[in-house]
């Protein structure tokens, strides 16, 4: 509900093996943070694209996550042969082919690793925003729907980085 769409690019050596290597969402913070280190240590090539919060509203957010990917593609040092995408849909990107892979973080080192810089990069950028706005407890929630940024928002009103057209509150019923 609040902050970028943040997605990576990851160009792995043939021979890469990192273990602990996952799904972002399935590690812990900490694990994902010494994991980032790692990738960024072997990596032929990474970066990490952004989309902020008003872009989001003024494309959608499936639009903004095909453009923070185009982004990310654009900053590589190397040109990549294919690409490898997380999910079941992509935007091409310049003559480049491309492969949608539903769960793809769990099945190619190069999808999970993209992920975590994804994920980490975020993380960091929420954490910076929650200094800003400790009420919205960005720090836990990294911007994402819990009860308690639902409720900060009833209490404080809406941030300079919410998403405004997303349904951060639930819909007010209507009284006949």
């Amino acid at each position: 509900m609040a902050g970028p769409v943040v997605a990576a690019a990851v160009i792995l050596p043939k021979k890469f093996n990192l273990p602990g290597l996952n799904d972002s969402k399935k590690l812990s913070a900490e694990k994902r943070a010494v994991l980032a280190v790692e990738i960024k240590k072997q990596a032929l090539a990474f970066a990490v694209g952004l989309v902020s919060h008003t872009e989001i509203d003024e494309i959608n957010i499936l639009n903004a996550s095909f453009l923070a990917m185009h982004r990310a593609l654009d900053q590589l040092k190397q040109v990549p042969k294919q690409l490898l995408v997380d999910g079941n849909r992509f935007k091409a990107y310049q003559t480049i082919p491309h492969a949608c892979i539903i769960k793809g973080d769990g099945k190619y080192a190069s999808i999970a690793a993209a992920s975590i810089l994804a994920k980490t990069h975020r993380d960091e950028l929420m954490q910076a925003l929650h200094l800003e706005y400790p009420h919205y407890a960005w720090d836990r929630n990294m911007g994402y729907p819990t009860k308690a940024h639902r409720a900060a928002i009833l209490a404080h009103g809406f941030t300079p980085y919410h998403r405004l057209t997303f349904q951060c509150l639930p819909a007010q019923p209507t009284i006949f």
